[in-house]
């Protein structure tokens, strides 16, 4: 079974953005931009397009497919 990995954190920190300013540039709640980070919430397709367009990189920058051994 794979699970998600993210670095969303680590874009988020380069580019300058609180959860609070990443939230509002792309329409949701701070505690979303929080439960994903912390890997308790997958986003929608959309929801990875838009964190990517306004952290301008790509979705396979932010998320990773992971194997379970």
């Amino acid at each position: 079974m794979a699970g998600l990995s993210n670095c969303l954190r680590d874009h988020r920190d380069r580019a300058g953005l609180t959860q609070a300013d990443l939230a509002e540039a792309i329409g949701v709640s701070r505690k979303t931009i929080n439960t994903i980070e912390n890997n308790v919430f997958t986003p929608s397709t959309l929801l990875a397009l838009k964190l990517a367009r306004c952290l301008g990189v790509s979705v396979h920058d932010i998320f990773t497919l992971e194997d379970d051994v």
